[in-house]
C-alpha cells in the first residue's frame, strides 16, 4: 500500500463521503442502536461489541444497513452488500498494513515511544483538514469537557503505546495473542469500578481465553517479558478506557458535534499532547541521530524511512476510521465474527511477512484464546438481549 492509495482510501472512508451521518453523543439507554464504542478492542472507536462488556450508548454509530430484500430492490441490496464488504476489506487491509509498517519501523529504529507519538500525531492533519474545510463539522468543547475527557485520553494513550512497545519487543503474532485476553481485564475492571456482575456463561468464556494465552506464552518461541507486560498494559488501558467512558459519557452529552469520529479525533489530539512530553522524558531526542545514522549506514534512505513512519501513522488512523463504518453497517454478531477473523488474518499475515516461526503449542494456544474471545463476544451479546 503506497502513500497515494492510503490517502485516497482515507478520503473515501470519511463518513460524509459515503453519505453516512453518525448520531452525536447521546445519553439514551436502550433501543435498537445500542452499541458500545468506547470499550475494549480496536474496532468502532475503540471496540466492537465483540470484545467488551461495556455497553456504552454514547456516541452511537451510524444506523446499521439493512441487507435483507424486504423493502428494498435487488440493486439496493447488492449495493449495500458491496458497501459492507468494502468496509471490512479496508478494515482488514489497513490493520494488516499498520502492523507490518509498525513492526518494520520498530525493527529499524528501537524507539517505541517516539514511533508511537509519530503514529498518534499522523492523524491530526487529516481530521483538522476535514474541520477546516467544513467537510466535517468541528467539535465545540469547553474546558470542563476536556477535563472530563482527559482520563479517557490517558487510557487511550496507554492502549497505543503499550501495543507499540509489545510489537517492538516481540513477534506481532504474540502481541495479538495476548491482546485476545482483553475481555478478562474488562470483566475485572467492570466488577471493581462499576460493580457490574455478568452472567455465568460470560465468565465461563474467560477460561479458554486465559488458558489459551497461557499455553501460547509458554510455547512462544519469541517470548519476552516486556512484550507480555506491554500487551497486558494495552489490555488494561483499553478496559479502563471502556469503563471510564461508560461512567463518564453516559450522562450529559459532552460538547457539540461530537460524533464518534470527532470523539476519536479529539482523543487522538489529546493523546498526542500527552505523548510528546512523555516521549521526550523517556527517549529524549536521540531518535534524530539514530535516524541519521541509519540513513548513513545505507540501510535506509531519508525518503524510505520517512515514508515508512508516515504510512504507519496513516494506516493506524485509517483502520480506526473505517472501523466506525464496519460496526455501523452490520449487527453485533456479524461484527464479532468479523473481528475474530481479523485477528486471525493479522496473525497469519505477520507470520508470512516476517517469517516468524510458531510452535505447535503457540498455534494451539492462540486458537483456543481467539475462539474464547469469540464465545465471550457472543455470550455478551446474548446477555444484553435479555436485559
Amino acid at each position: 500500500m503506497n502513500l497515494k492509495l492510503c490517502l485516497l482510501s482515507l478520503a473515501i472512508c470519511s463518513s460524509e463521503a459515503f453519505g453516512l451521518s453518525p448520531s452525536p453523543i447521546s445519553s439514551k439507554v436502550g433501543g435498537s442502536q445500542k452499541a458500545p464504542l468506547l470499550s475494549s478492542s480496536p474496532p468502532a472507536l475503540f471496540a466492537s461489541t465483540s470484545s467488551s462488556s461495556s455497553d456504552l450508548t454514547s456516541p452511537l454509530p451510524p444506523k446499521p444497513l439493512s441487507l435483507s430484500r424486504g423493502g428494498s430492490t435487488p440493486s439496493t441490496s447488492l449495493s449495500s452488500s458491496l458497501q459492507v464488504t468494502s468496509y471490512f476489506l479496508l478494515w482488514y487491509l489497513f490493520n494488516i498494513a499498520y502492523n507490518i509498517y509498525n513492526k518494520q519501523a520498530l525493527n529499524a529504529l528501537a524507539y517505541p515511544w517516539t514511533i508511537a507519538t509519530i503514529q498518534m500525531a499522523a492523524g491530526v492533519p487529516y481530521f483538522v483538514g476535514l474541520w477546516a474545510t467544513g467537510i466535517r463539522k468541528a467539535p465545540k468543547l469547553s474546558g470542563a469537557d476536556l477535563k472530563k475527557l482527559f482520563p479517557i485520553a490517558l487510557c487511550h494513550t496507554g492502549v497505543h503505546v503499550g501495543a507499540v512497545i509489545a510489537l517492538g519487543a516481540g513477534a506481532v503474532s504474540f502481541a495479538h495473542i495476548v491482546k485476545a485476553s482483553e475481555p478478562v481485564a474488562t470483566c475485572v475492571l467492570n466488577g471493581i469500578i462499576l460493580k457490574e456482575v455478568l452472567p455465568l456463561p460470560v465468565y465461563a468464556t474467560l477460561l479458554p481465553i486465559i488458558g489459551g494465552v497461557a499455553i501460547a506464552s509458554m510455547k512462544e518461541l519469541s517470548f519476552t517479558v516486556l512484550a507480555l507486560a506491554s500487551a497486558m498494559l494495552s489490555n488494561l488501558s483499553s478496559a479502563a478506557r471502556g469503563v471510564l467512558s461508560k461512567k463518564t459519557l453516559s450522562g450529559k452529552p459532552v460538547g457539540e458535534n461530537m460524533t464518534p469520529q470527532n470523539l476519536y479525533a479529539v482523543l487522538t489530539a489529546m493523546s498526542t499532547c500527552i505523548l510528546v512530553p512523555l516521549m521526550l522524558a523517556i527517549e529524549g531526542t536521540s531518535f534524530v541521530p539514530a535516524f541519521k545514522n541509519l540513513v548513513a549506514s545505507g540501510a535506509q534512505t531519508n525518503k524510505s524511512l520517512a515514508l515508512l513512519l508516515g504510512l504507519g501513522g496513516l494506516t493506524y488512523y485509517a483502520y480506526n476510521e473505517v472501523a466506525f463504518l464496519a460496526l455501523g453497517a452490520v449487527n453485533p454478531v456479524t461484527h464479532a465474527v468479523g473481528n475474530t477473523i481479523k485477528r486471525v488474518v493479522i496473525i497469519v499475515a505477520s507470520v508470512i511477512a516476517f517469517k516468524t516461526p510458531m510452535s505447535t503449542g503457540s498455534v494451539v494456544g492462540s486458537s483456543v484464546a481467539i475462539m474464547g474471545t469469540l464465545m465471550y463476544s457472543l455470550a455478551m451479546n446474548a446477555s444484553k438481549k435479555k436485559k
